[in-house]
């Protein structure tokens, strides 16, 4: 299982969140938003480690994570086909390079462009709610 730790205070990032639950069923991930702080600190996580975008951990091996761009392309590689994808992705001369500068403007511009949520979104499929969780317990 891994966890996918996101703002759910951000339109687009409660949006994405919404379209990977409907997508993966928590088969895949469990999710927590960024407001947790609780279980975040549980993970020795920090809020200002979350300003530089959402993050994934392997809740089999907690110490392998992914930020930002990145944990966006290793939830891709996760999902079926997805490994195809990223691939060819990576494989596109300067693709990468321009993900990763594209995700920090989305990622500092967030608020602006899409709008802020009154209320915290909470997932269909949270950490700590599934019997596959393993890890750390919030």
């Amino acid at each position: 299982m891994y966890h996918v730790i996101y703002d759910g205070n951000c339109n687009l990032c409660v949006t994405f969140t919404r379209l990977l639950e409907q997508f993966d069923r928590g088969e895949i991930f469990t999710y927590i938003p960024m407001q947790e702080v609780a279980i975040l600190e549980s993970f020795g996580i920090t809020p200002k480690d979350c300003e530089m975008g959402m993050i994934l951990i392997d809740g089999d091996n907690p110490a392998r994570r992914w930020q930002g761009s990145d944990a966006a392309e290793e939830i891709i590689r996760l999902l079926p086909v997805g490994e195809m994808f990223v691939l060819a992705y990576r494989a596109l001369p300067g693709a990468k390079w321009l993900g990763d500068r594209t995700y920090e403007q989305i990622r500092d511009n967030r608020y602006q462009w899409f709008g802020k949520r009154a209320e915290t979104y909470r997932p269909a499929y949270p950490f700590g709610c599934s019997g596959q969780d393993s890890g750390v317990r919030g």
